[in-house]
């Protein structure tokens, strides 16, 4: 997306702010249209229009150049992200028991990043034959985008038993979930965002892999590497966090999140990073999916949309953060501080997990 961005005349400046609008539009939209769900009962449907404007927004990028119309078209895609992750999320945790949340949420991961791995291997094939031509990757996008789209009609709604489509849901009022919410979810939120504050963007390592020695053709091949390695390792840690409990897999995820870091600031061993990516992949595999197992048994079935999209919409304010913060750190004091900062407040993050109740199905299993 940056490259293609740039060949039409976007700047790095222009870049960013679109990226940044378009994240702010998914991030907040999530928690709006999470409660819309609950409170209509319904969760199909916002699956079906989040992948169609996601889709629709492909073929607006390869058409229109003008820089208004890819900021639509960029902020459309988000948006469609953000009407249905919170209603997708909740899907997930109906089809689930509080047993089986670690597998059902796991396997979702694991079949999303090998996506992100074929599709962007199948572009750089493209892309190795015919330099350049980005539109028609657009275009082709369109395709898969329309099977996800059709294929969402298979889904039926389960009869909804506690809702009520007649009340008024203002943007900003599943911010109000906050003070009804279960204390045991605003503590483990409260050490989500901790985290994700200080958990920037991949592209920080990339770009201290660049930095350490690999060229572009081994820094694209150690990025597809981790995702390759989520998508393998995603479903069996799932399992695993079903048997042994989700904090436990949880807190483990992050203690190789730390090492990855820490190994990050000490590390000029080119083989060494991509033991390092193999870990960071074990470590997303152990919290991504497992965090929304995590919060959906411990709040209300009838909120489950509600609760997963308010942390989704705080974690990308969050995010979006996070990369700035470290962004700074690294300008001022250096790469090597900025690795081992992020490192040690994850450590405190750590500490602060450990003091956490157990979820129910830790419980069960112990």
């Amino acid at each position: 997306m940056p490259i293609y961005l740039k060949t039409i005349g976007f700047s790095i400046l222009l870049i960013g702010i679109l990226e940044g609008v378009a994240e702010a539009t998914a991030g907040l939209s999530k928690g709006y249209f999470g409660k819309l769900s609950d409170t209509s009962g319904r969760r199909v449907p916002f699956v079906q229009i989040g992948y169609a404007f996601s889709t629709i927004s492909k073929p607006i990028m390869a058409i229109f150049t003008f820089p208004l119309w890819v900021f639509f078209a960029r902020t459309i895609d988000r948006f469609g992200k953000g009407i249905r992750t919170g209603a997708r999320d909740a899907i997930l945790s109906d089809e689930a028991t509080p047993q089986t949340k670690g597998k059902v949420f796991g396997f979702h991961r694991s079949m999303d990043t090998l996506g992100a791995v074929i599709g962007p291997s199948l572009a750089l094939l493209y892309l190795y034959y015919y330099p350049q031509d980005y539109k028609t990757l657009f275009f082709v996008a369109f395709i898969p985008g329309l099977f996800a789209v059709l294929s969402s009609f298979y889904l039926k709604d389960k009869k909804a038993t506690e809702h009520n489509p007649k009340v008024k849901t203002l943007f900003f009022s599943f911010l109000n979930y906050w003070k009804v919410s279960p204390t045991e979810y605003r503590k483990l939120v409260i050490g989500l965002l901790l985290f994700t504050l200080f958990n920037s963007s991949d592209i920080f390592l990339l770009l201290q892999a660049k930095q350490s020695g690999l060229d572009d053709t081994m820094v694209i091949g150690v990025y597809i590497f981790y995702n390759l390695i989520y998508a393998l390792f995603a479903f069996p840690i799932g399992v695993l966090a079903d048997n042994f409990g989700l904090k436990t897999i949880f807190i483990i995820g992050l203690v190789l999140f730390a090492i990855v870091y820490f190994g990050m600031a000490l590390n000029t061993n080119l083989y060494i990073f991509f033991g390092l990516f193999f870990l960071y992949g074990i470590y997303a595999s152990a919290t991504e999916g497992i965090s929304k197992a995590w919060i959906s048994n411990i709040t209300d079935k009838k909120d489950t949309a509600t609760a997963i999209g308010t942390f989704s919409g705080l974690q990308s304010i969050c995010t979006m953060l996070a990369s700035s913060l470290t962004g700074l750190i690294w300008f001022r004091f250096g790469a090597t501080t900025a690795f081992i900062t992020t490192a040690t407040v994850t450590l405190i993050v750590i500490t602060y997990f450990l003091t956490i109740p157990k979820p129910t199905n830790d419980i069960i299993k112990s």
